[in-house]
């Protein structure tokens, strides 16, 4: 619902930069720009910055898959122009009231002015090329890290964690071929999917049967594990905002069927003795339990009745109740959901929002991996973060 509240304000705010780019372009053209050009320019605009609400009207197909790869590509996009052409705005704005210049005359000249703004243009575009490009770049990631237990004959466990996927509109074959074929090079003994491997709406997947081909040929000596997170659910969602509903938003029977077919364990507030040798424990989300699930357990429940003597590895999608997971005896707990923030300045606030917003944090005995994730939600775009697949190597003492 949120995406529709904030309607106003986005087409507020995309108005106010169209008017300054007409102005731009009507100034190189030294105030000649005539209404023959001016609307396909503005067709092609307001095309970009809707296409995620277009696509919402639109039946499923690659007419509305090819509108939701521009609209969010331009949401991320167009965040960077706002916030550069209003900082530019309110210097021009406080250069005029201090040094008191009437209405009637410029802050700049028109050649400044055109350099100004073709700087801005040039700069922008960078930071949309690079940040298109970063979004679908995967980076490799290693932590070492010592577990005080013995694991019955294991002295080390590679353990390959990804999170969000994302698989949908945006993220399709070639990204997740991309992620498997990193896991694989990291020679896995087991692998854990954190959460939101889909993007909310089954029916967006490019393709599902290689999809399917491509998790299954992920080869992990023990097995590959995952948890749901907020977005592996059916429900409407535009620029990454969902849209509630009374009720109680659940897993499409496709995605299950999916992982099941693809050979991945989903654990749903429920554990596995892998080789009788260390315990891998799935939480649900914090926010979306899923179907058959009201209220997940608690920490302390999570271990009881678990041999503390073995290793005990819990995922769950979202970094949260790190101390209480640590009193309650877990070794390492495996998460994701928070981008590292996604895209500048948001990856500065995430930190303060999350206890560990990226990396390995180490609480009492116990470790927390988060990791960026593979893919992306809302603004098809990374700035200042990476797309990462983690290996996670345990030694055993």
């Amino acid at each position: 619902m949120f995406a529709i509240l904030i309607l106003p304000v986005y087409i507020l705010a995309n108005y106010y930069v169209c008017m300054w780019f007409m102005k731009w372009l009507d100034t190189i053209c030294n105030g000649r720009l005539k209404i023959g050009p001016r609307i396909p320019i503005n067709i092609v605009y307001w095309s970009l910055c809707m296409g995620m609400y277009i696509a919402a009207l639109i039946p499923e197909g690659n007419i509305r898959r090819v509108f939701h790869i521009v609209g969010t590509y331009w949401y991320g996009v167009v965040i960077y122009i706002i916030l550069t052409i209003a900082i530019l705005d309110l210097i021009r704005v406080i250069i005029r009231k201090r040094k008191k210049i009437p209405k009637s005359e410029t802050t700049i000249t028109r050649k400044q002015f055109i350099a100004l703004g073709t700087v801005v243009v040039l700069v922008l575009s960078g930071i949309a090329i690079g940040g298109g490009i970063q979004a679908r770049t995967i980076y490799d990631n290693s932590y070492e890290i010592d577990v005080d237990k013995k694991c019955n004959g294991v002295d080390s466990l590679n353990v390959v964690l990804v999170a969000d996927m994302h698989m949908g509109y945006s993220v399709g074959v070639s990204q997740i071929k991309d992620m498997v074929d990193k896991i694989n090079a990291n020679h896995p003994d087991v692998v854990v999917l954190a959460g939101d491997i889909f993007d909310n709406n089954y029916d967006a997947l490019e393709d599902p049967e290689e999809l399917i081909r491509l998790y299954k040929s992920i080869d992990s000596k023990y097995g590959v594990y995952s948890v749901y997170g907020n977005h592996d659910v059916s429900e409407m969602i535009i620029a990454g905002f969902t849209f509630t509903s009374d009720e109680k938003p659940v897993a499409d029977p496709r995605m299950d069927d999916f992982l099941e077919r693809a050979g991945v364990k989903n654990l749903r507030d429920e554990y596995v003795l892998v080789n009788n040798s260390f315990y891998i424990y799935g939480r649900p989300d914090a926010q979306k339990e899923g179907k058959g699930i009201d209220g997940r357990k608690s920490p302390e429940e999570v271990t009881k009745g678990l041999d503390k003597n073995l290793p005990i590895f819990v995922i769950d999608h979202q970094p949260r109740q790190l101390q209480e997971l640590a009193d309650a005896g877990v070794d390492v707990d495996f998460s994701g959901h928070t981008h590292d923030g996604q895209i500048f300045p948001l990856n500065l606030t995430s930190k303060l929002i999350w206890e560990n917003s990226k990396g390995v944090l180490k609480k009492d005995n116990m470790y927390n991996i988060t990791t960026s994730g593979v893919g992306f939600y809302g603004p098809g775009v990374r700035v200042g973060t990476n797309a990462e697949v983690v290996n996670v190597k345990i030694n055993f003492k």
